[in-house]
């Protein structure tokens, strides 16, 4: 069952989900023929545009998200659909017990094609597995900790394993360990309002408290 709370600071809802390793279905890819003509489409759509950008490998990267939908799409010339993860290799691992071939972790690296691995900085959004089901329809796996800004719901910040929350709070942590060093090492008593304020904004893409 999901738990929430409140942050008193922003009046903003926390919400924690457990349910095993965290598998969000949050991007479709739309094979398309011209991503521009297409663009134009959705754009006319009033879809939000979340991303456009090249990629390492010279390919173009385009997302847009229909309004109030949890789930994206990248324009394309192949088709696939995204789960995110918050643990690329705790959902490797309970996909693998479960019977499915799953490819190895991989990250892309600075050339063309994938090395394999996690990403060594763990960054956002960087590692990846893949999987197909019987009729070759393919998923991949992103590991996704932290969200580029305008990309979430910022009324609403939800962590769907206690992993996940585990990994905001030690990040948490880590920033107001030196937001303590800047007011004189004094213990902060209204630490937890910080730590509620810090993670909804890193979630919700905020410039962060200093």
């Amino acid at each position: 069952m999901p738990h929430s709370v409140r942050s008193s600071s922003n009046n903003k809802e926390i919400t924690m989900t457990n349910a095993g390793a965290d598998m969000r279905l949050e991007v479709a890819v739309i094979p398309v023929s011209d991503i521009d003509r297409a663009m134009r489409f959705y754009d006319s759509l009033g879809w939000r545009l979340d991303a456009d950008f090249v990629r390492k490998d010279g390919s173009r990267a385009v997302q847009f998200t229909p309004p109030g939908s949890p789930c994206s799409i990248h324009l394309g010339r192949a088709t696939g659909l995204f789960l995110i993860v918050s643990d690329i290799e705790a959902a490797r691992a309970e996909l693998t017990e479960r019977g499915v071939e799953v490819s190895e972790v991989f990250h892309s690296g600075d050339g063309p094609g994938r090395v394999q691995g996690a990403d060594p900085e763990r960054r956002s959004y960087a590692s990846f597995a893949s999987f197909s089901d019987p009729d070759t329809n393919s998923w991949l796996l992103q590991e996704v900790t932290a969200r580029l800004p305008g990309r979430v719901d910022t009324d609403n910040t939800t962590f769907n394993s206690s992993a996940e929350l585990a990994s905001a709070l030690r990040r948490a942590a880590a920033a107001h360990g030196e937001h303590e060093k800047r007011t004189g090492g004094q213990h902060d008593e209204n630490w937890p309002d910080w730590y509620a304020e810090y993670i909804v904004r890193e979630q919700a893409g905020e410039e962060l408290p200093a």
